[in-house]
């Protein structure tokens, strides 16, 4: 278990805990009051290692922190919190970055389905509008950024109605040709996780892993359900429900560009964020004769898959069948 600070606690000669906001198995999240820029209030993201790693590859995992948290620090679009320091006390890295206030999606989904109501389309796209921006802008730096991670709980709303991405725990840098090492070793959340996202760190993942997470954000938003995983949808193509199935209020369009980023192999979903959100929006017609692959039809004819990409689903298969025996051995 990690070093959890108690509230009252300096941090670096500046930062004073104010509460533990957020906790991992191998990092937490402190509300903190900048005592140096009076009034500030500021998210202090901890990260712990795992302390059976092999000394040299915690070498590397703590450079790799480095490097990604100068990243993050030359990062600036108004739908992403603002990182302003990063800095170590002994064997922990810290990331500091603006606080921001309000409730976090999984909440707004949470008081909807209480009230027996779902969220108005208009407000859903205003915000995949706002995220879309957000990813398309990580995605075009150099090296590519990837969040890993996006899901409900990692989008705030803010009083003024603006949504900002938060946690970039599960970020990776893409650099051609080059297998980075992801800090926190995580693989994202299950529920809104692309098949290829479980190959770990040796495979290659990019945008079309975020947009698969996109895509199942905007189905929980919409049908307050959150979509099926996909080991179980590999098993059982008929197992996602379509959306408008869930909440008739859905749009056919929105449907389609929903179901289109939810496709189980990565050359089937839309290949950038823009194509999404023109497809959200009406502005393209591309999602529909992707939607077939998602609902258990016969896929249309896409690349061939590369090694990494069979080894993925045969390890998955695997799993699967490993589960099964399982199962059947404990009703012997």
């Amino acid at each position: 278990m990690a070093l959890i600070y108690p509230a009252g606690e300096l941090l670096h000669e500046r930062y004073l805990v104010v509460k533990t906001i957020g906790q991992g198995g191998y990092g937490c999240i402190y509300l903190a009051e900048d005592q140096r820029l009076s009034g500030r209030l500021c998210a202090v993201k901890q990260v712990s290692y795992d302390p059976s790693l092999p000394e040299e590859m915690l070498h590397e995992s703590r450079a790799q922190f480095l490097r990604e948290a100068t990243v993050l620090a030359r990062l600036d679009h108004p739908n992403l919190p603002k990182v302003s320091d990063f800095f170590s006390i002994g064997a922990l890295d810290f990331l500091v970055m603006d606080y921001v206030p309000g409730d976090d999606l999984r909440a707004v989904i949470a008081k909807a389905s209480a009230e027996k109501r779902f969220l108005p389309e208009a407000d859903v796209l205003n915000w995949a509008l706002q995220i879309g921006d957000a990813l398309a802008y990580l995605h075009a730096q150099q090296p590519p950024i990837v969040h890993r991670d996006i899901k409900p709980s990692n989008i705030k709303l803010t009083p003024t109605g603006l949504v900002k991405l938060v946690d970039f725990g599960l970020v990776k840098l893409l650099a051609p040709g080059e297998v980075t090492i992801t800090i926190l070793q995580g693989q994202g959340t299950a529920l809104y996780t692309p098949l290829e996202q479980y190959g770990g760190d040796s495979s290659h993942t990019d945008n079309r892993a975020d947009i698969y997470a996109f895509g199942g954000t905007l189905y929980h938003l919409l049908t307050n359900q959150t979509p099926v995983n996909v080991r179980d949808r590999f098993l059982n193509p008929n197992a996602l429900v379509p959306p408008r199935q869930i909440n008739p209020a859905i749009s056919p369009r929105v449907e389609e560009a929903i179901l289109w980023a939810l496709n189980l192999h990565p050359n089937d979903r839309p290949q950038n964020v823009s194509s999404l959100v023109k497809a959200l929006t009406g502005e393209s017609t591309g999602a529909l004769r992707q939607v077939s692959n998602v609902l258990g039809q016969p896929a249309r004819p896409y690349e061939p898959m590369g090694l990494t990409e069979r080894a993925m689903i045969a390890t998955v298969a695997g799993l699967a069948f490993l589960s099964l025996l399982l199962t059947l051995l404990r009703n012997l």
